[in-house]
């Protein structure tokens, strides 16, 4: 996906909002109802493995990234981009875009092994639209999945509401509308296609560095890190948690069970200033104002920790 490909898809996000300053969803979209909800971030580590499962993306993280010496600071700047595609004005959302292809530009590389239908030297570019397809899906996938998880089944139709409007977030990846499918539905097929198609498969890449991320950072966070290993598992199709290396069965499954419907009592108890994410919170903000900009809170360090300390209350339970 060339950088020319990308403009064409910046003009019609330009083309398709009518107030910049609220961006492109705004608060009565189904966008911002699930995504200032901080418990998307229980289908994290789902996303961040199904994407490391894509061959082009664990070579271009493994042989092009930080991640395993700044990991949060690399987490934080990646949700820094995406929440600034959702929530904020849209110059600030197609500026986010180009830095992202930017970025991508320079992860190129080969891959020396064979990996599914992927040959032994085959060139992996971070700006392949099949591999920004497949990132996208896992990030819209995952948060419907968390955010049912814990607060409220959706109904059909708002399922294909918030896809639709996902599509204008996905022409901020270069992706247009005859490159996705028409329904939710058909978009999960999709997905489920797509893991048995041997275009996504676990490559050594992809093992140690989910080995790496699955390992709590902190001693203190070993019980958090451990069921939320667990919840990541047990969000994974079956093929994938198989070539990560995750157990899982019935005693897991009962405890994964367990600790959500507590979540799912505890969480609408919980003020809204913890629940949502800083960047929802600014656009608020913003949007009161008038202001074209309000500053996020330094950065979203006090909302995580949080959310961390509530996981590791939940494994216990």
């Amino acid at each position: 996906m060339t950088r020319a490909d990308l403009e064409r898809c910046l003009d019609l996000v330009k083309g398709s909002v009518v107030e910049p300053r609220v961006g492109l969803f705004g608060p009565t979209s189904r966008t911002w109802h699930i995504a200032r909800e901080g418990v998307v971030f229980l289908a994290g580590g789902a996303a961040a493995l199904q994407q490391l499962a894509h061959p082009f993306v664990a070579h271009g993280v493994a042989e092009h990234s930080v991640t395993r010496e700044d990991t949060f600071g690399r987490f934080l700047r990646t949700f820094e981009n995406v929440y600034a595609m959702i929530f904020g004005p849209l110059d600030r959302a197609v500026r986010s875009a180009r830095a992202v292809h930017t970025i991508h530009e320079r992860v190129t590389g080969v891959m020396p092994l064979q990996a599914g239908s992927w040959p032994a030297g085959a060139r992996y570019h971070a700006n392949d639209k099949g591999a920004l397809r497949w990132v996208f899906t896992t990030l819209i996938i995952n948060a419907v999945r968390a955010y049912e998880l814990v607060i409220d089944p959706l109904e059909e139709h708002e399922k294909d509401e918030y896809y639709a409007e996902s599509r204008r977030f996905a022409l901020l990846f270069g992706l247009e509308e005859n490159d996705l499918p028409p329904s939710f539905a058909a978009f999960e097929r999709s997905f489920e296609d797509t893991v048995r198609s041997g275009v996504i498969v676990v490559t050594p890449p992809a093992r140690e560095l989910s080995d790496y991320l699955l390992a709590p950072p902190h001693p203190a966070l070993g019980l958090a890190w451990r069921w939320y290993t667990l919840v990541t598992a047990s969000l994974l199709p079956e093929p994938l948690r198989e070539g990560f290396g995750l157990s899982f069965g019935p005693r897991e499954q009962a405890r994964v069970d367990t600790s959500i419907l507590a979540i799912r009592r505890a969480y609408p108890r919980i003020p809204a200033r913890l629940r949502h994410v800083p960047a929802f919170t600014a656009a608020e903000r913003r949007l009161a104002s008038g202001d074209a900009y309000v500053r996020e809170p330094d950065t979203g360090r006090p909302f995580l920790l949080k959310l961390l300390l509530r996981m590791s209350r939940a494994a216990v339970l």
